[in-house]
């Protein structure tokens, strides 16, 4: 996103006079300095590792490629993309104060942003509106995966249409001093295209998204948990229950987190439009710098709520970073239903060990085939159809560990 002021009115709009003699009043000790870097540089490391394994766990075991999930592979890129490529310049742009990389860098640095945080919120948005239509309406049509990146691809072009502006404006001036990065908005007599443009901005990339999310998600909400589970149902319906609720509700951690980092960044962001004389104290400095560490540090936290909330991602994340990860992790990760696994020497216990056919079961009696339902297909919560049964032939000895 645009600078807003990185705490100088030196970084947007046309060169200010008060800029034109190169004068940097927003100097800090090396001390604060070396305090922020460390956090900037922790944050966007967390991030970027995060985000890249998570796109890791969902493209690399097919059985993790659903709907919900693609819209977490968007997220996940948009956020990684925002953490590496933004801010750490954006840090080191609001501690010196001064541009070093160039029109090119310039107009991706105040262009990107935008396009990333409205990918980012929309495939939450998406997601919401995906775990509506599968909870409260249940036989609708649901997004197939090809339809799936057709949204996306369209989320991607309106985000790029929204922040083309910042391209189109954005310019660097040559300073007595120094080198500035700022939006060269146009004038008008009649209406201030920036101050549009930017509350435009701030209601399509936060509390527009926020509201539908929040509707969504009140209505998911009633329906899963104001009626308690029925004391007849079976374990089928109570395990599928149990899991759309977990899903929602680590989705709903994960929107309000958005919401609450990004919340101090908007409203610095309109207060600079609106009250730009504010942000001439040299106080503005450290504020901004806070704020930003705030938003920014939104694309941190999904990867951790995953791996706190959610078994598979979790598994996942261990076995990305154990190469000696158990067996129970990784049939956890390729969601093998335990009812199939078969003992074997490295298994060690008989956890997921099958005991010897009972002689009263008339498959075994008759040698006729057992019927066996099949695992269930990846996904994130959403409705599952059972599948038939398939026959498979039993086994001529099964027995239970050290049987």
């Amino acid at each position: 996103m645009d600078p807003v002021g990185n705490a100088s009115d030196c970084n947007e709009t046309a060169v200010p006079a008060n800029c034109s003699d190169g004068f940097n009043q927003f100097v800090q000790p090396v001390w604060q300095i070396t305090l922020w870097a460390v956090a900037y540089c922790g944050m966007v490391a967390v991030s970027v590792v995060g985000n890249v394994v998570v796109v890791w766990i969902i493209l690399a075991h097919k059985r993790m490629r659903t709907v919900t999930n693609y819209f977490l592979v968007n997220l996940a890129l948009a956020e990684a993309a925002m953490s590496a490529f933004n801010t750490v310049i954006n840090f080191a742009y609001a501690v010196h104060n001064e541009w070093y990389f160039g029109l090119v860098y310039c107009r991706f640095h105040n262009f990107f942003p935008i396009a990333a945080i409205f990918a980012s919120i929309y495939s939450m948005t998406a997601i919401a509106l995906d775990r509506y239509m599968a909870i409260i309406h249940p036989l609708g049509q649901r997004l197939s995966s090809t339809q799936t990146r057709v949204v996306i691809g369209v989320m991607w072009m309106l985000a790029l249409l929204l922040a083309f502006p910042q391209y189109h404006y954005s310019s660097t001036a040559l300073l007595p001093g120094r080198t500035v990065c700022y939006i060269d908005w146009p004038e008008y007599t009649t209406l201030d295209f920036k101050k549009i443009y930017y509350v435009c901005v701030t209601l399509l990339i936060y509390f527009l998204p926020l509201c539908i999310m929040g509707c969504a998600y009140t209505s998911v909400g009633v329906t899963l948990w104001a009626s308690a589970i029925p004391g007849d149902s079976s374990d089928h319906y109570k395990e599928q229950l149990i899991a759309k609720r977990k899903v929602v509700k680590m989705m709903i951690v994960v929107v309000c987190t958005f919401a609450v980092c990004w919340l101090p960044y908007h409203v610095y962001f309109l207060l600079h439009q609106f009250f730009p004389d504010l942000f001439e104290q040299r106080y503005m400095q450290q504020v901004y710098l806070a704020v930003l560490w705030l938003a920014m540090s939104s694309t941190m936290y999904n990867p951790i709520i995953y791996y706190c909330l959610n078994s598979r991602f979790r598994a996942g994340f261990q076995q990305a970073f154990c190469c000696c990860a158990p067996t129970a992790v990784k049939e956890e990760l390729e969601l093998k239903s335990p009812r199939e696994h078969m003992p074997s020497k490295s298994d060690g216990d008989c956890r997921f060990c099958r005991c010897r056919p009972s002689s009263s079961s008339s498959g075994a009696q008759s040698g006729g085939a057992a019927l066996v339902w099949p695992s269930q297909p990846a996904t994130l919560g959403g409705h599952i159809q059972r599948p038939p049964p398939r026959a498979v032939q039993p086994p001529s000895r099964v027995t239970c560990c050290g049987g």
